[in-house]
C-alpha cells in the first residue's frame, strides 16, 4: 500500500469512527413496557405516554390520527412523560416516537380501557388452572377471535422498592391462543362491553394469585396502619404475594397513570380472617389509586368473594374471624365508603371445595353489568343486586327492607332457609322468612324480642335470595357483634 492510499484509508476510517460515535450518542427512545404495538388507548382523553432516552434529549411524538406533533425534553436521567389527545373510538393508527431515531407503534386502537386487578380469581385464565376448570370456556375460547379486543398481562414481580418499569410484556389481539391464557373474569367482562358498546376494548390484567390487599398498597398508603410492617430495601421477601407493598412496587406503580376508563377488582380471599382491617384498607387503597392515576374518581367495580369452606385453609395470622362471611360483609359495607363503585355478588356460584369458582362468566358478566349501567348509562335492565337497607321491629318479628329491588325479591319458588334471628343474648336461631315485595319479615319462636338478623352468614353457603332479575342478594347482618 503506497503512502497516498494509506492516508486515504486512514481518513476514511477516521470519518467512519466519528459517524459511528455520533450515531451511538442517539440511544433509541424506549417506552414503558405497557406501550406496545396492538395496544388500546382510552378514547377522548389526554392519554399519557412515557419512557426513557438520552439525558436531556428532545422527544417528539406524532400520532397518525391528527398528525399533531407533541414535544418534550427528557430529564437529566433520560426519563420523559407527556400526554396526547385521543379521538373517539376507532383505528387502527400508528404513533411515531423519536429522539433522533424513530420508533413506530403500530396497529393502535382507540376505545375503552379497563384495569383488572386482584388475586387468583382474577388471574385464573380462560383455560383454567391445572385440575380446576372454567365452566364453558372451551367453546368461548374457540369463538374468541376479535380484532377489537386487546389483552395485556403485567408480569409477576414482587420487590421491596418502587420500579419505574414493569417486566416486558406485550398487547395481544383476542384469538383462541391468546384468550386461553388470559384472565377469564376480565375477558368475559371485556367481551360483553365490546358487544354492547361496539368499540374497541383494552384489558390490562394486573393480578397475582394468593395476594393480600396490603401487597397492592404503597408504603405511604400503609403508614396510618401502624400494625402493618412495611418492608425496607434490604428485607428478604418471604411471602411474594402477601408481603405489604411488594406487588404495588413491582406491578402496579409502573403502570399507574396509563389511560383507563375504570378498574375491576377480584380479591379478598387472602384477607378472609382479617375482615376488620379490610374494611379500612380497601377504601384507602381505592382512594390512593385514584390519587395516583390523577384521573378523578374513575369507576371501581369489584367482585365480592364467593362462599367457600375456608376451614380447609391454614390461618395466615394468629387470631381473626375464621368465617369468610365477615370479609364478604366488609366488602358489602365498603360500597358506602368508596364513591363511584359497585359490587358483583357471587353468592350463587361458590364451591365448597374449590376457592376458584368454575363459573367465571357470571362474575365477569356481573361486573360488566355494573359498568354498562353505571358508567355507560344503558337503561332498561338491572345491574346491581338487591341490597339490605334497613330493619324495623314489629311485635316479635323483624321487617327488612331492600334497595335495588323495585320489581321485588324472590327465592324462585323455594323456601328461604338461610335467615337467622337473635335477641339481646346474641344467640342466633334459624328463622322463618317471608317475602313481601321488596321486604322480608323474619321471625323464630325461640326469639320473642328480636334485635338482630343475619342472612347466609356462613363460611360456605349457596344463596337462595334474589331479585326477580336473577341477581343474588349478598350475605349480610344487621348487628356489629364480634362473632
Amino acid at each position: 500500500m503506497n503512502k497516498i492510499s494509506f492516508n486515504v484509508y486512514r481518513t476514511i476510517l477516521t470519518l467512519l469512527l466519528v459517524l459511528l460515535s455520533e450515531s451511538l450518542s442517539f440511544a433509541q427512545v424506549k417506552l414503558a413496557s405497557i406501550f406496545t404495538d396492538h395496544m388500546v388507548l382510552q378514547q377522548k382523553t389526554e392519554a399519557a405516554l412515557w419512557g426513557w432516552s438520552k439525558p436531556n434529549g428532545n422527544i417528539t411524538v406524532v400520532p397518525s390520527w391528527d398528525k399533531k406533533k407533541y414535544s418534550i425534553k427528557a430529564d437529566a436521567a433520560g426519563k420523559w412523560k407527556l400526554k396526547i389527545s385521543t379521538p373517539k373510538a376507532g383505528g387502527p393508527y400508528d404513533i411515531s416516537v423519536s429522539d433522533g431515531i424513530t420508533l413506530v407503534l403500530k396497529d393502535i386502537l382507540i376505545g375503552e380501557v379497563w384495569f383488572c386487578g386482584g388475586q387468583s380469581n382474577m388471574e385464573m385464565p380462560m383455560k383454567g388452572f391445572k385440575g380446576q376448570p372454567v365452566l364453558g370456556s372451551n367453546e368461548a375460547i374457540l369463538k374468541s377471535a376479535n380484532p377489537q379486543i386487546r389483552l395485556y398481562t403485567v408480569p409477576r414481580s414482587s420487590v421491596t422498592e418502587k420500579q419505574d418499569n414493569s417486566k416486558a410484556s406485550e398487547w395481544k389481539t383476542a384469538a383462541p391462543e391468546t384468550v386461553a391464557n388470559f384472565s377469564a373474569t376480565a375477558y368475559y367482562f371485556g367481551r360483553l362491553l365490546n358487544e354492547l358498546l361496539q368499540v374497541p376494548v383494552g384489558l390490562i390484567n394486573d393480578s397475582y394469585g394468593g395476594s393480600s390487599i396490603e401487597a397492592w398498597m404503597s408504603p405511604e398508603q400503609l403508614q396510618p396502619f401502624t400494625e402493618i410492617k412495611i418492608p425496607v430495601k434490604t428485607d428478604t421477601i418471604k411471602e411474594v404475594s402477601r408481603t405489604p407493598t411488594t406487588l404495588y412496587n413491582g406491578m402496579l406503580y409502573p403502570v399507574i397513570g396509563s389511560g383507563i376508563r375504570g378498574a375491576i377488582w377480584y380479591q379478598g380471599e387472602s384477607n378472609y380472617e382479617r375482615s376488620d382491617g379490610y374494611e379500612a384498607l380497601f377504601p384507602a387503597m381505592v382512594k390512593a389509586w385514584r390519587e395516583g392515576w390523577g384521573a378523578g374518581e374513575f369507576p371501581f367495580y369489584y367482585a365480592q368473594i364467593a362462599p367457600y369452606n375456608y376451614a380447609q385453609l391454614p390461618p395466615y395470622h394468629k387470631g381473626g374471624k375464621y368465617n369468610s362471611a365477615f370479609i364478604r360483609d366488609a366488602q358489602r359495607k365498603s360500597l358506602a365508603k368508596i364513591p363511584v363503585s359497585g359490587m358483583a355478588v357471587l353468592m350463587d356460584i361458590g364451591e365448597e371445595n374449590s376457592i376458584h369458582p368454575a363459573n367465571k362468566e357470571k362474575g365477569g358478566t356481573r361486573l360488566a353489568y355494573l359498568a354498562l349501567g353505571n358508567t355507560y348509562g344503558i337503561k332498561g335492565f338491572s345491574y346491581a343486586s338487591p341490597a339490605y337497607e334497613s330493619m324495623s321491629i314489629k311485635d316479635n318479628a323483624v321487617v327488612l327492607k331492600f334497595q335495588n329491588a323495585a320489581n321485588g325479591l324472590t327465592s324462585f319458588g323455594k323456601s328461604l332457609t338461610l335467615f337467622e334471628i337473635a335477641g339481646a343474648d346474641k344467640k342466633f336461631f334459624p328463622a322463618v322468612a317471608k317475602i313481601s315485595g321488596s321486604s322480608i319479615t323474619v321471625s323464630a319462636e325461640q326469639v320473642k324480642n328480636p334485635v338482630a338478623v343475619r342472612y347466609a352468614f356462613k363460611d360456605f353457603v349457596t344463596g337462595d335470595l334474589y331479585g326477580t332479575d336473577g341477581l343474588p342478594v349478598s350475605s349480610f347482618r344487621t348487628d356489629d357483634w364480634d362473632n
